[in-house]
């Protein structure tokens, strides 16, 4: 078998780069950097210093605990078009003004052990140095951020979603086989992830199952090397676990014999760093023995909708950020052709417990709401399908605002103010 060896990280994997592009390209963007980077919140600069030959200005800053030496210069930048087609949407003139941006404020640093407070500092430092941004290029993520969302996010209490940090890539082969495997980990101390040999019919499933073992990979308290560990992620419509793992690309594909897409041909100018292949476990047993199985073992048993886990952590961040930013479902809930349903947390027997289940929204009173609920409960028995109960916003664990146009949930409430 040919011995395959892991290629040293790029430099957008090895720190987090990002791109702030302003909306006047002739603004001096290095002017009284240092006094607006001194007034972010909660940031202490320690030190600073240029790098006349190279333009570079450095500075060492303390934010929550945590040293953080960031560099930012001023450079080009030219947005390949589809970055905008990823994770979130632009108005036609947005995308025209980034398309046709020439100049930014490059700004890098390596992130912290809290990938996603260090992810949120560094759009901070992008808000700070350069006020009037048009969008923010992140280009170890390979995607553009839009600037609504980066000030909401900049400016929230609670740290960005872990989904934030990285994207999924789905390239399409001749006989319509994709290759899933994401971008944006790296810089996060942790393996790319891959899924190879998924198709047309069940790459969404996949998109889900592996957007889910990053998050768990980035919310997780233990830090054990993935490839010698797994996770329980989530269950199939027969009950059935699914525990995941992964192993370097340089092994892991070996366990695909007629491999086309995604093969070591596919690897020679890129994805052939630290990026590894996701496999399952079937049972205990095969754990046990390390008997890997192909994602595409359970393509049958997906079903319409199976059940993905949120980390504590997660969970925890959406209902704060559900509750900082409840003022727009009060607002949209009195125009016309808006609908809003609310997740709301039941409590269970066991202590600090919660089932989180879906309501309609049905009117508001003071500072409470009456909401009807949508579905049956699983563990909860003292309420049912179609009851109405009155609720505060303390109770709210998540939302989406229906408009005519578009579903809206906490962290795309940007969307409203175009």
């Amino acid at each position: 078998m040919k011995k395959l060896v892991e290629e040293p990280l790029g430099y957008w994997e090895e720190q987090s780069y990002m791109l702030a592009i302003p909306k006047d390209e002739n603004s001096d963007f290095l002017k009284n950097s240092i006094e607006r980077i001194k007034e972010i919140p909660g940031l202490t600069l320690l030190e600073n210093h240029l790098d006349a030959i190279k333009q570079i200005i450095y500075v060492k800053i303390k934010y929550q605990q945590e040293e953080y030496e960031v560099g930012f210069y001023s450079g080009g930048v030219n947005v390949p078009d589809y970055y905008l087609e990823k994770s979130f949407l632009f108005t036609e003139k947005e995308k025209e003004e980034i398309l046709s941006a020439r100049r930014a404020l490059t700004i890098f640093m390596k992130f912290k052990e809290d990938a996603k407070m260090s992810f949120q500092l560094q759009l901070k430092l992008a808000v700070a140095l350069v006020p009037d941004i048009i969008g923010v290029l992140d280009e170890s993520a390979e995607r553009v951020l839009p600037a609504k969302w980066v000030y909401m996010t900049a400016s929230s209490k609670a740290l960005p979603s872990s989904k934030s940090l990285f994207t999924v890539q789905a390239v399409m082969g001749k006989k319509k086989n994709v290759w899933l495997h994401t971008h944006g980990l790296c810089r996060c101390g942790l393996t790319e992830l891959e899924i190879l040999e998924s198709d047309i019919k069940n790459y969404q499933n996949h998109y889900n199952l592996i957007t889910t073992y990053a998050m768990y990979l980035l919310d997780r308290e233990e830090k054990e090397e993935p490839t010698t560990t797994s996770a329980y992620i989530g269950s199939l419509i027969n009950g059935y676990p699914v525990v995941v793992t992964c192993r370097s690309w340089t092994d892991g594909i070996f366990e695909y014999k007629k491999l086309k897409l995604g093969g070591i041909e596919d690897r020679k100018n890129g994805h052939n760093s630290k990026t590894s292949v996701i496999f399952l476990y079937k049972s205990e047993e095969d754990e046990n023995n390390k008997v890997l199985s192909k994602v595409s073992i359970y393509d049958d048993l997906w079903g319409e909708n199976p059940l993905f886990f949120f980390s504590n952590k997660e969970t925890f961040r959406m209902k704060e950020v559900a509750m900082e930013r409840f003022h727009y479902v009060k607002e949209q809930f009195q125009k016309e052709g808006s609908h809003v349903l609310l997740k709301i947390g039941l409590p269970l027997k066991e202590k600090g417990k919660f089932e989180h289940i879906w309501f309609e929204l049905l009117e508001f009173k003071d500072d409470k709401f009456k909401a009807k609920l949508t579905q049956e409960p699983y563990d909860v028995h003292d309420i049912h399908e179609g009851d109405e109960k009155w609720f505060t916003v303390e109770d709210v664990t998540s939302w989406i605002i229906y408009t005519p146009n578009i579903a809206i949930e906490p962290d795309l409430v940007y969307l409203l103010d175009n």
